[in-house]
């Protein structure tokens, strides 16, 4: 069953309309036909719209509401995957990896130690190419929301945005003590906003830790093994969504 997003508005009574890219996805590359069913939502809320497609023109896909479903696959609390940026194409993995474990959002960071450095330009045009990989992981994975990719931020900037948090998780390699990581992960509640703070290749400069402590950002040991930057972040969430997965 194909999934695809549309705004609320685009659903009203049992007409539903789909416009933008997908409408070109579901004619050319999808051959779909009228009568077929696919799968809506409006990123808002956990709902899922299984509906027929009645008509395909060149600007929009017309549809019918057969029934609504409420399943709640997104998780209890949101999660916040501030990530340092890393080399070459790493960040699109760990993008579509964090929506399919059930990120709310992903932030980029430029840390002291992050080797890619970008202009504003190029910012801009990775952020667009990055939102689209998040679109597209949700749609795969049936999220019934689009996670947001936030622009580039500065680590001090980062700290800030996470400042009301309810638990703010920074692991680091020099930490020890396993069984507080699993205590620290075992608090988390439905409803809570987490923060999940992922170094780049070299690591978090001592600065950066002293900073994340200093506004609450709870250091903690991922085991003995010192994991990539884009294994780390994806091994933290896993773990928290087994906490939550439990929980509901």
């Amino acid at each position: 069953m194909h999934q695809f997003f549309v705004s609320p508005e685009q659903i009203a009574g049992k007409k539903i309309v789909i416009k933008g890219n997908d409408v070109r996805h579901i004619r050319n590359v999808l051959r779909m036909k009228p009568g077929e069913e696919i799968a809506v939502s409006n990123g808002q809320d956990q709902r899922e719209y299984r509906c027929q497609i009645d008509e395909i023109t060149e600007q929009e896909v017309r549809c019918t509401l057969l029934f609504v479903k409420e399943d709640g696959l997104e998780l209890s609390a949101r999660i916040s995957l501030f990530q340092a940026l890393p080399r070459g194409d790493k960040m699109e993995f760990i993008i579509q990896k964090a929506v399919e474990l059930g990120a709310y959002e992903i932030i980029p960071m430029e840390t002291k130690r992050t080797v890619v450095k970008m202009d504003e330009k190029r910012k801009r045009s990775r952020l667009a190419r990055w939102q689209s990989i998040a679109e597209a992981a949700a749609k795969q994975s049936r999220r019934r929301m689009i996670p947001q990719v936030g622009p580039v931020l500065s680590m001090e900037e980062a700290v800030s945005y996470a400042a009301d948090m309810d638990c703010k998780l920074i692991p680091y390699e020099l930490e020890s003590g396993m069984s507080r990581t699993r205590e620290l992960i075992s608090q988390i509640r439905a409803g809570e906003r987490v923060a999940v703070f992922i170094g780049p290749e070299g690591g978090f400069d001592e600065e950066e830790i002293a900073l994340a402590e200093a506004a609450g950002i709870r250091p903690v040991t991922m085991g003995k093994r010192i994991l990539r930057t884009e294994t780390a972040g994806m091994t933290m969430l896993g773990w928290i969504m087994y906490q939550l997965e439990e929980e509901a």
